[in-house]
């Protein structure tokens, strides 16, 4: 294995993270920005307020996109298992 090899996979081991971790990250941060704009409006400042909404939420995405995850999983592993031949010496 070189070194344009070595980059190449970190690169897209970062893309596939980036790309699997969105929709849960832009989850929670849109479900944390609307329960705040809520209790910023009430002036209810309770802690729990803002964690069970976005729990929930969260756990729905995981479950809503966890097909389409597993899916990207496989067709990496599969990709880069089918490349070990050409990083052997």
């Amino acid at each position: 294995m070189n070194v344009e090899m070595a980059i190449d996979i970190m690169r897209n081991l970062l893309q596939i993270t980036l790309l699997l971790i969105s929709p849960i990250l832009g989850t929670a941060v849109s479900v944390g920005l609307l329960v705040s704009l809520v209790q910023s409006v009430t002036s209810i400042q309770e802690q729990t307020l803002t964690f069970v909404p976005k729990l929930f939420a969260v756990g729905a995405t995981l479950v809503v996109s966890a097909h389409w995850m597993t899916i990207q999983l496989m067709e990496f592993c599969t990709q880069y298992l089918q490349r070990i031949p050409e990083m052997a010496p």
